[in-house]
């Protein structure tokens, strides 16, 4: 109760206030607990969006006008993750910048990551084996006291996928700090809900259709300026152009000076709904959506007879028809790596931390992660 306390002092009355306005924009039929797989969107989304279609239908739209929509999401996120606006590109999955990452190492290099890390950040440094290569796992928890010098990368999720465990980033940065080793963090699972300082890393990387509540088709990359020239634009589009719409054909390479190269041709009417869900999240303010998430999650664990934690996705081992029951309940949750997995973000109040509790309590076969 003292940090919740704590955490409403150094908000301010504003920003609750701001809290119950945003949570206005979300109308489920069910108790949606599932933003660890995907977000629902604000009502202001699927206004943008319901608009962008119509125009599209009627021969109105005009594809520099998506643009505008774009360039407010790459603001809005680095205002989020505490870095300055050039130091953002936009892409559509992980996936596609971990690759741009794995491409640039050198020849033999190691890599570290975490035993059973999501697929889309690990399966471009494996793809590199053949240039020798290698990808390390150890566990999460040893990570830090895993790096050499020899390690190249660490590359690694802020909050695991499967079972929202949180990587220890002040250990892995001072240990990476002392032996030159840079860190790719994936921050898709943190990024709306935990405080993110992405000025921290080499490398930042992050989906935006779970908690940045967009249509699947956006994503961000971040890149520290002394690093952006050791990068190969290797999948450069003409939207990475320094003037995209003269980089349609032909040569020279005329590249953006900053971030933007890495640019990837963008899912148009994705980020039409992105803009709107990040300016709502930044109105918010992460210090309330900080608190708000653990604030749910410990609440249902205390229920369920579960110890506090420190994330917003709860993980669980529960009996086999748990899953089943929730379902009957209207209560949307997830399995993961065979556990419940429930996620708490803004749309979710205390009356949904109790429902699920309610269908879950009795059914936990251990205590969660």
């Amino acid at each position: 109760m003292q940090k919740h306390a704590t955490a409403r002092d150094a908000e301010g009355p504003a920003g609750w206030s701001r809290l119950a306005v945003a949570q206005a924009e979300f109308d489920p039929d069910v108790t949606y607990l599932n933003t660890a797989s995907l977000g629902l969107p604000p009502r202001r989304s699927l206004d943008a969006l319901r608009r962008a279609l119509t125009e599209w239908r009627k021969g109105a739209a005009t594809p520099p006008a998506y643009d505008a929509p774009l360039e407010s999401s790459r603001t809005a996120y680095a205002g989020l993750v505490g870095v300055d606006t050039d130091r953002v590109a936009v892409g559509s999955q992980v996936s596609a910048f971990a690759g741009l990452v794995a491409a640039s190492l050198p020849e033999g290099s190691e890599v570290l990551t975490a035993a059973g890390e999501f697929t889309s950040l690990v399966f471009p440094f494996h793809a590199q084996a053949r240039r020798g290569i290698q990808l390390r796992e150890v566990p999460l928890e040893r990570l830090a006291e895993a790096v050499t010098p020899r390690t190249a990368l660490v590359a690694v999720s802020a909050v695991q996928s499967a079972d929202g465990r949180l990587a220890g980033l002040d250990a892995l940065t001072a240990v990476c700090e002392g032996t030159g080793t840079r860190i790719l963090l994936d921050t898709t699972q943190a990024t709306g809900w935990l405080p993110v300082d992405a000025d921290r890393f080499a490398y930042t990387t992050c989906s935006g259709y779970k908690w940045l509540l967009a249509p699947r088709g956006t994503c961000f990359f971040t890149v520290r300026s002394e690093f952006t020239d050791e990068l190969v634009p290797h999948a450069a589009g003409w939207y990475a152009g320094e003037e995209r719409w003269d980089s349609l054909y032909g040569g020279p390479l005329r590249l953006a000076e900053d971030a933007r190269r890495f640019d990837l041709s963008p899912a148009w009417h994705s980020w039409v709904a992105q803009a709107p869900a990040l300016h709502l999240l930044a109105g918010v303010g992460t210090a309330v959506l900080h608190e708000h998430a653990l604030s749910l999650a410990n609440r249902f664990r205390a229920a369920v007879g579960l110890p506090p934690g420190d994330s917003a996705i709860v993980s669980a081992a529960v009996e086999p028809d748990t899953l089943g029951e929730l379902e009957r309940a209207a209560v949307v949750g997830s399995v993961r790596a065979g556990r419940l997995r429930l996620a708490f973000h803004l749309n979710n109040t205390a009356t949904d931390a109790d429902r699920a509790a309610e269908v879950v309590a009795g059914h936990l076969l251990e205590a969660a992660t």
